[in-house]
Formats: C-alpha cells, sequence, structure tokens
C-alpha cells in the first residue's frame, strides 16, 4: 500500500474516532496479512502532520496514542458550537490533582497534610468519575487508606505522552512569580483588592473556599500573636517574678506594667538576634533556650518570704 493512500487512511480513522488511536489499533484497519508495519504508520503520520501545518487542527500524541485535535489558536472560537458553558472545577479540585500528579501514590490524609484543610468526599469522587485518578493500592495502617495515582485518561486530557511531560515545580513558581510581577510588583499578593463577590458554582465550592479563609485566618493570627510577643519582649523588660510571663499589656489591664528598656538594651537584643539567626549552631543548654526565646536578662526567680 502507497504512503499516501495509508496517510489518507489514518487522517480518516483518527476523524472518526474521536479519542487517541495507538499504532497497534490502527494497523487493525487492515485485513490480516496485508497490515502496514509500524515505521509505514509512523512515517504516514509524520506526513500528515506536515500536510495540516497552518490548519485549523493537528495531530496530538499523547499517551494513549495520536488523535486529530483542533489547535489552540482556533479552541475559542470552536467552544461557541456548544451552549453550554464548560465545566468549571474548584481551587480545591485542581491541587488535589495537582497534589495526586506530583506525589503519586499518596492517601488522602497526605494530601490533606500537605494543603492544611480537608479534602471533602466529593473532591475525590469527581476525579474518580472522570477516570483522572484511580485507586492502586491501600496503604500498611491503620484504617488501610486507599491510595491514589492518576490515568492514561488524565494524561490525555491535558495533552500529555507521560508523566515526565509535566512541568517541573521549579518552572510552576517561576512562571507565578513572573506572572504576579508583570501585572502587580513584587508585593502583588499584598496589593490585590479584596474580591467584593465570589462566583460559586455549588455549595461544596462556597465551603471549601470558607474552609480555606478560616484555616488562612488562623495561621496568620497565629502569627500576628508570635510577632506581638516577639515585638513586646524586645521592648520591655521581664516581669520581676522572673516567670517570663506577663500578667497584662504594659501599662494596662490587671498585673504590674513591665518596664520599658533602655534604646541601647534594645539595640543590642536586636544584633544579638540576628547574629543567633545566622548561626546553625544547635541549642545545647537551658541558657541557649532562654536566649533564643527572647528571655536572655530572665531574672531567677525569686526566693519565698515567709
Amino acid at each position: 500500500m502507497s504512503t499516501p493512500a495509508l496517510k489518507n487512511i489514518i487522517e480518516a480513522a483518527l476523524m472518526a474516532a474521536g479519542m487517541p488511536l495507538s499504532v497497534e489499533r490502527l494497523k487493525t484497519l487492515f485485513v490480516e496479512g496485508m497490515e502496514p508495519t509500524s515505521g509505514e504508520i509512523l512515517d504516514a503520520i509524520v506526513e500528515l502532520r506536515k500536510d495540516l501545518l497552518g490548519r485549523g487542527v493537528e495531530v496530538a500524541e499523547v499517551a494513549s496514542g495520536f488523535r486529530l485535535q483542533v489547535r489552540s489558536d482556533t479552541a475559542s472560537y470552536v467552544a461557541r458550537l456548544w451552549e453550554e458553558k464548560p465545566q468549571r472545577y474548584t481551587r480545591a479540585l485542581l491541587e488535589t490533582l495537582a497534589l495526586i500528579a506530583y506525589r503519586q501514590p499518596v492517601t488522602r490524609g497526605d494530601i490533606e497534610d500537605v494543603r492544611g484543610v480537608v479534602v471533602s468526599s466529593s473532591t475525590i469522587r469527581t476525579l474518580l468519575e472522570r477516570d483522572w485518578v484511580r485507586v492502586v493500592g491501600h496503604r500498611d495502617a491503620p484504617g488501610r487508606p486507599a491510595m491514589y495515582a492518576t490515568t492514561r485518561e488524565f494524561l490525555d486530557y491535558f495533552g500529555l505522552q507521560s508523566l515526565e511531560d509535566l512541568p517541573s515545580l521549579m518552572e510552576i513558581r517561576e512562571l507565578e512569580d513572573s506572572s504576579r510581577r508583570l501585572q502587580l510588583g513584587d508585593d502583588a499578593e499584598a496589593r490585590q483588592p479584596t474580591p467584593m463577590h465570589y462566583d460559586f458554582s455549588s455549595d461544596e465550592e462556597r465551603e471549601e473556599r470558607g474552609a480555606e479563609v478560616l484555616s488562612q485566618t488562623e495561621d496568620d493570627l497565629a502569627a500576628a500573636a508570635a510577632l506581638v510577643d516577639k515585638v513586646e519582649d524586645n521592648v520591655y523588660e521581664p516581669l520581676e517574678n522572673g516567670s517570663g510571663k506577663r500578667q497584662g499589656k504594659a501599662g494596662q489591664g490587671k498585673g504590674e506594667p513591665r518596664k520599658v528598656r533602655d534604646l541601647s538594651q534594645i539595640l543590642q537584643r536586636l544584633e544579638e538576634q540576628h547574629s543567633q539567626s545566622a548561626e546553625p549552631d544547635e541549642i545545647t543548654n537551658e541558657k541557649d533556650v532562654l536566649e533564643r526565646n527572647g528571655l536572655d536578662d530572665a531574672e531567677e526567680e525569686a526566693p519565698d518570704h515567709e
């Protein structure tokens, strides 16, 4: 069979199939004993790709084989043929999928440890229903949690031949940083306005967004409280009882107010903390522990007076 005829048959098969076809699957289109070799099929696909250069469609190779697909620069126009809007996926679902893709096989608990929030059952169910992930086993741990990994359908959907085609995490970080700086500058995240409203597509998305906000708020409040404690320990002297615990805010509330340190003491403490943070030496005694926690000049506990 000549190459042009073979090329035309392959083009017609890819167009009619509506799904990727492997080389072995293409061989089954021919009568037994007259099927072309794998090399001839691959050569015909190369010729077909050349013929489609500058056209609105292309032959793409994915994990399951070859498929005829719309080119990216014309996809937005073709999408208008369908009235329904493309399905939107929540941020939680996409983050879960990314963690499975990059760290597979992983359990639901592994994903929750990284994201810091609970992974809803509907998120896992959606990924399983779309055949993007599958259960590949169970971890030998209490409860024997299921371990998830991506599927060939996942690779096909995202136009990948293998997991090695996934962008590296470093490339993703660099892309995000470049995009953020181009839009708003180096402090883009801090300068982004808070949305006036959110367009949630489902109650599940609304609940997941609420859980993320609460988790982030708790982390921010904890970080702010730790920063306030550190600043106050640098500015104020410890309480006279030597316990290092405050009985109230300086100058107000119950308990005795703390005395403000001299400016020279404050500068000295800041210099010492800076030098300590630059040294990776391990803490080996109780005095070092006190110094690292801003209590280096705490007085010894006063003896009891009868």
